[in-house]
Parts: C-alpha cells; structure tokens; sequence
C-alpha cells in the first residue's frame, strides 16, 4: 500500500490540507476560507467552530478526492497562524468567546501601561519577545477580564486555552490531548524560552491560571491518534510548528545564518540562530524555531504584518484590481512608482519600528499618479519592509545575508521579486515547491513516524525553481530606498502628533 504525509495548514484567512508521497511531491490538495470579523476598529476575531469544521471536512477532502483511506496515511503534521488564541470549556469544548487573531490591536493600550512599568526587558530576557498586542497572552487576559463569567470559570478549572494548533488537536482527539509545540509555546509572552517552560511570574502578570495551559511537547513525536468517526484507522499526529518555523524548516534553514522570508498575509523573516538564544539589540523577536529529538534550535523574527494582504486591500476595498494575481499585470504598465510610496500600517508598522498606532499612508500623489503607480508602491512596499527586517538581521548577527530563500503565496510574482533582491542587494532564492509552510510540517511529522529517515534524506528533496540577481545599477534603487525610509521617518512623525 502507497503511504503519503498528510500536513494540515490553518492559516489566517483559510483552511489547507495537502499530502505528500516520499519525494516531497504534492499529489491532493485542498482550500477552503473561513470568515473574518471585524467587530470594532482594531478588533479582527475568528469563530473557532468554524475552523474546526472548515479544517476538518478539507482534511477529509483531500483524502477522498484521491481515492485514498487513512490506512494510506503516515501521519498527520500541523502548521498554524500563531498567536490567535481560544479559550474553551474543557468539558464540552465550547468556545467562551471567539478566537482573538493575531492582528487583533484592542490590548495596545495595556501593553503600554506594561512597557511604562518597565517590563520591557524583564519580559524579552524570559521570552524573547516585545510587548505587543500582536502576542497571546495580553488576548486571554482580555477574555478573561471582559467576558462575563469567564474569569471565575477559569480559576474554578472549568476552561482551557490554546493557539490553534491546541484547538485542532483537542477537538481531532475528541479531546484527549490538550498539547502544543514549543514554537507556538514561544509566541505567546508566557514561555521561558531558557527555561523552555512556562513562566510563573508571566502567568502572575497576566493573571491567567495555569490549569488552562496546555502541555509543551517537541515538534516532531508522536503525540497521539486522530480519534474521529470520519476514518476506521487511527492517523497518529506526529508533527507541530507554527507557520514560520514550519517554513524555515520547510526551507531546510537547518544551519546557522540561514535565512527564509515568507510572503503571506504578512511577511515573516526567520534567521536561523543555533542552540543558544540570542537577545537582539535592533527590535527583533527571538523564538524557538524547533526542538526534535531533545534539542533546541532558535531563530531570529522580524514580523511585517500587511504583507499579501496589501493585495487583497487593492483589490477589495479600491478595487483596482480583479483578482490578487493582476496586480503585477497592472504594476507592469509603468515603468516605476514615480515618487508614490505606500506604507500598509494598516494594523500597525511590526519590526524593526514596532509602531502599534501607525496606520496606512500613502506619500507623493500627484495628478499624474494612476491606479498603476499605487500598484506598483504597494508590491514595492513589501520589498522595503523585507529590506528594513533584514538589516536589522545583518546588524545583529554580525553575518552579511548572501541568499534570500522565498516562499509563500506573493513569490509566484515575478516583479516583486526582482525588486525584493535589487533592494536587498541579496540573491533571492524561489524553490520548486513554495508551500514550503504545509511541507515542513509535513518533514516534521514524516520524521517522527520514520517516513524519511533523517535531515539529510529531506535536504535532498529541496529543490530551487529560480534565483534572483540583484540589479548592479544602484543609484536607482538607492534613491528609492531613500524616498522609502523617508516615507516611514513621516509616518512615524505623524504618529505622535498629539
């Protein structure tokens, strides 16, 4: 009997099931969208039923559209947004409250309040991380403060909370393990990424019991078996990151200062670090990027929040544009932004500014700028955010970043590309198979099951569709890169007009 992988990715905006054969091939695929809430200004929510029965009926999907029953399943691995968390009732598995997604900007003002306390060090010595509403922790203290009853529930023991990876395994074990991964664990503002556990005193700030946490494990073990009347075999579930980590272990980052940038709703560049954490001096996150087999590799973080999701705004909300793919098309039609510079803070500005207040700006309209010149600023701007978290990157470091490994839905853009590797000076790396996101969790649980051997074995079945040169004419480039920090300089300016 054949034997595939299957590998489950919860993202923001959809649900995807993919499964892979040996070769690291894809041969079933499955999408579905689920709905976006947005309540209040800042607020973005998810309904947890909904991805749950959106995940599930996709993952049957995709085995049943090839003919294929969970006898021809290796194992399962799980790749998710992170940070957007659940609180659930751990008996009857009914959410309190919708899930606060990532984006989500209603703690700004308390993670102020924190940083004026002077947490901040205190805070990224335990966990790496800023204080930012973007984490989970200043989510769940929300729930818990605003939602009537929860908090008395939760100290009673009645509830559990998770970052979606939880949620999914909860409700595919019909509530046997209440787990996560030591790469989501690490993005929530309540792990001790020394210690690699959760942090007493952290809970204590949030005030969040720890009775609802779920138990950390590594990235790749067998945790348990799907227990669900869709299948008569039990598939082990043998595979957890969340979405970054999955793709820099998809981009077989494996060694230090190597570095993956992906391009989905926003951009998220990962630096592999070693086994050692190390604290940035220029706003980026340290994170776990995986344990397996008892040891632990970290990663350097610069997280861009609108990255793809730029796209989608032209072509929702100005509707310039058709569908997501005509936007380089219609970038296409002229030779350069002529002088327009669109920063998309639409949630904020992430690293290495970290402007929580900041919001959408566009700078240098003029009568003669079309729908074209936006465009094109907008594609651009994903290059510039790239551009500003990879020097930070090279600063700390120390390493000059000679190849770019890309992936992610915004990379079949031929034009952005280009433009990514001329303003980065870079050599920009595009692979075979750009789902590198679902293929590392895929790796991840193959490994645990003993479906590919070792790191070695998967190294070989990475593969590179393209490379990108940088431009050799600068003084272009530089001028733009100029117009761009320039750009970002007023934007920042513009946020503290008091």
């Amino acid at each position: 009997m054949n034997k595939y992988i299957l590998a489950l990715d919860q993202g923001t905006t959809s649900c995807r099931a993919f499964i892979f054969n040996k070769k690291g091939s894809i041969i079933s695929s499955t999408q579905k969208e689920f709905t976006q809430y947005f309540p209040k200004p800042g607020y973005v929510e998810h309904d947890p039923i909904e991805i749950w029965s959106t995940q599930a009926g996709i993952l049957a999907e995709a085995i049943v559209k090839k003919g294929l029953s969970a006898a021809n399943i290796s194992a399962i691995g799980i790749t998710n947004q992170r940070e957007t968390v659940v609180v659930w009732d751990k008996i009857t598995g009914e959410p309190v409250y919708n899930a606060i997604v990532w984006q989500d900007k209603r703690t700004s003002e308390y993670c102020d309040e924190l940083k004026a306390q002077g947490l901040t060090d205190r805070i990224r010595k335990k966990t790496g991380l800023i204080i930012d509403s973007y984490f989970s922790a200043t989510k769940v203290k929300w729930i818990l403060d605003n939602v009537e009853g929860v908090r008395e529930r939760a100290e009673a023991g009645e509830l559990v909370l998770g970052t979606i990876d939880s949620w999914l395994i909860w409700n595919l074990t019909k509530g046997e393990l209440h787990i996560t991964d030591v790469t989501n664990a690490s993005r929530t503002l309540l792990f001790n990424i020394n210690s690699m556990d959760w942090d007493e005193e952290l809970l204590d700030l949030f005030t969040i019991p720890k009775s609802m946490l779920p138990k950390v494990k590594q990235s790749s073990e067998i945790y348990g078996y799907i227990s669900t009347s869709l299948f008569t075999s039990k598939i082990p579930i043998a595979g957890i990151a969340g979405d970054q980590q999955a793709a820099l272990f998809g981009q077989m980052c494996s060694k230090p200062g190597m570095v993956k940038n992906t391009y989905g709703t926003g951009c998220f560049m990962l630096m592999n670090i070693g086994e050692k954490p190390i604290f940035s001096k220029n706003q980026l996150l340290t994170t776990v990027a995986w344990k397996i087999n008892g040891k632990t590799q970290y990663a350097f973080e610069g997280s861009i929040f609108i990255g793809g999701a730029v796209v989608q705004w032209l072509r929702d909300s100005l509707k310039i544009i058709k569908t997501s793919d005509d936007v380089e098309k219609l970038a296409k039609t002229v030779a350069n932004s002529d002088g327009v510079y669109f920063v998309p803070a639409f949630v904020g500005l992430g690293a290495p500014h970290w402007n929580q207040f900041a919001q959408g700006t566009i700078f240098g309209l003029t009568r003669g700028s079309s729908d074209a010149h936006i465009a094109r600023a907008a594609l651009e701007s994903i290059a510039y955010q790239t551009m500003d978290v990879l020097k930070a990157m090279e600063a700390d470091s120390g390493i000059s970043i000679k190849e770019l490994r890309v992936d992610g839905g915004a990379v079949v853009n031929n034009l952005l590309m280009q433009f990514q590797a001329d303003v980065l000076n870079t050599v920009t790396v595009r692979p075979k198979v750009i789902e590198t996101t679902v293929m590392g969790a895929a790796f991840l649980a193959g490994l645990a099951v003993g479906y590919w051997k070792d790191l070695e074995e998967i190294q070989e079945i990475w593969q590179t569709d393209l490379h990108f040169t940088p431009n050799p004419k600068r003084k272009e480039v530089e001028k733009g890169i100029k117009g761009w920090q320039k750009a970002v300089d007023a934007l920042n300016y513009w946020t503290n007009i008091k």
